[in-house]
């Protein structure tokens, strides 16, 4: 079933409200490589900026919720996944085992 734009979602949150908008393309460009560089998506370099701007003219409601978090979840790594840089807490990178798999141990003999 589709819920009106507005109306809540299953889990209760209202629904964003989307909105046909219509750019001179070199503004997108522009607009587009501004929100890469903060590691954004366009829509939401959009959204970021008429909140700025509403704030500073003074018109941003008071009952205005706070930009919805995307992307990753903040927390360095993955669950169960190697931290940035691939190499395990205390150990070798990653495809630095021997060939049978098993760490480098002392010589047997």
């Amino acid at each position: 079933m589709t819920v009106p734009s507005g109306g809540p979602t299953p889990q209760g949150r209202p629904q964003r409200k989307q909105v046909l908008l219509r750019l001179d393309p070199a503004v997108y460009e522009a607009l587009a490589r501004w929100a890469g560089e903060d590691l954004r998506s366009a829509n939401a370099q959009i959204e970021f900026l008429l909140r700025r701007a509403l704030r500073e003219a003074g018109r941003l409601p008071g009952d205005t919720g706070p930009m919805p978090r995307r992307g990753r979840p903040p927390g360095g790594r993955p669950p169960g996944g190697n931290p940035p840089g691939g190499a395990p807490p205390g150990g070798a990178p990653s495809g630095g085992s021997p060939a049978g798999g098993a760490p480098p141990g002392p010589p047997s003999g």
